[in-house]
């Protein structure tokens, strides 16, 4: 297996046959998601079809569109509110 050392600065040279797998350049970013025993490492690519899945074990349960709507229309009412009583 493949293995990196960690500089002082906390940088590594990811090994050439990890960079060719998932297809990496100079420039390339990568994403860390942590999982129960470590982390896993994916490279973020320009494709939204690529984002499938990627936040998937990050929150206990999934927020509905209708969740979604409620708590931006209660910001938004919240906002407006602490604007009203700043004004004159």
């Amino acid at each position: 297996m493949p293995t990196a050392t960690l500089t002082s600065k906390g940088q590594i040279t990811i090994p050439l046959e990890i960079r060719n797998a998932l297809g990496l350049h100079t420039g390339a970013t990568l994403d860390f998601v942590q999982e129960q025993d470590g982390f896993k490492v994916r490279p973020l690519r320009s494709s939204t079809a690529t984002l499938k899945g990627r936040f998937a074990g990050r929150v206990a349960r999934a927020v509905s569109i209708a969740e979604m709507d409620e708590a931006i229309a209660a910001q938004a009412a919240e906002r407006q509110t602490a604007e009203s009583k700043a004004q004159p």
